[in-house]
């Protein structure tokens, strides 16, 4: 493995991290295919994603306790002290102090199921198959199973994706993806994308393979994608509000959502397939 600095602006602020990996360039024309796709009925098809309403502020109130309960939870299970009557998610950083118990809880929290939360997951499916214009579900297909992941990152840490497009993968490519704020996120720790990357021909992205890409010791299983042929990548942060979601292609880069705020900030991602 050869290690190459990520450089990337997010807002326009300029961020770099270490990677470790084997890049090459890719080949062919983008993986995105225009015709039946899960966005091709919407306007923001050439941006490639969209905020969207996602809750009622009950439900969110319900869902937010939910993903805390999980959180405390995995925890709980790595015996890791704290009070459960006081804790919130924005001060998980001051409770979880290392990187090793850090990772011992998103062991726990990255690979959740619909049974794990007490929210009705499937009328989430419901909600976004009709903004679409197609019925959506939960079950993935491949996995054999639904997926659910609490993301959590820490102040200043590199708790975070390289960038990257999830429709590199497989069981990912014929999805919708759903990103969700839940506790701390705000316009320096939200999510980063690189509108209309979704349309970017492969030819023009340096990256590494699935699994072939290293930050901090440790190994993502989504490859980094370091630039593109016009240089590095320039994001933006939509910045959802509490109750909303961004909507985003699997082929859309995003990724790197490096906190800069001084509160630990707390996000869910799901993922619909569309019903054929």
């Amino acid at each position: 493995m050869n290690t190459k600095e990520c450089k990337l602006f997010i807002d326009n602020e300029p961020f770099r991290f270490k990677v470790e990996g084997d890049f090459f360039w890719g080949a062919g024309e983008a993986l995105y295919e225009a015709e039946n796709n899960i966005i091709s009925k919407v306007p923001w098809t050439q941006d490639g994603y969209k905020v969207v309403d996602a809750f009622t502020s009950e439900e969110f109130k319900r869902f937010k306790e939910s993903v805390r309960q999980n959180i405390m939870k995995a925890m709980s299970s790595n015996a890791i002290d704290f009070e459960p009557d006081t804790f919130e998610l924005e001060s998980y950083h001051k409770v979880v102090t290392t990187n090793e118990a850090h990772l011992s809880v998103i062991n726990q929290t990255r690979n959740l199921t619909n049974a794990d939360l007490d929210f009705d997951i499937d009328s989430l499916a419901e909600r976004f198959g009709k903004v679409l214009g197609y019925r959506l579900t939960s079950w993935i297909e491949e996995l054999q199973k639904t997926h659910i992941q609490i993301r959590i990152s820490r102040p200043s840490t590199l708790d975070i994706n390289p960038p990257h497009r999830d429709g590199y993968l497989s069981y990912w490519k014929d999805i919708i993806n759903v990103w969700a704020p839940i506790a701390g996120c705000n316009d320096k720790t939200s999510l980063p994308v690189v509108p209309g990357s979704h349309l970017f021909p492969e030819k023009e992205i340096l990256r590494t393979e699935s699994q072939g890409a290293k930050i901090n010791g440790n190994t993502y299983f989504v490859p980094c994608i370091l630039k593109t042929a016009d240089g590095d990548l320039h994001m933006i942060r939509p910045n959802p509000s509490p109750g909303q979601a961004i909507l985003f292609t699997p082929f859309l880069i995003h990724g790197a959502a490096v906190n800069r705020s001084d509160v630990t900030r707390v996000s869910i991602e799901l993922r619909f397939p569309k019903i054929d």
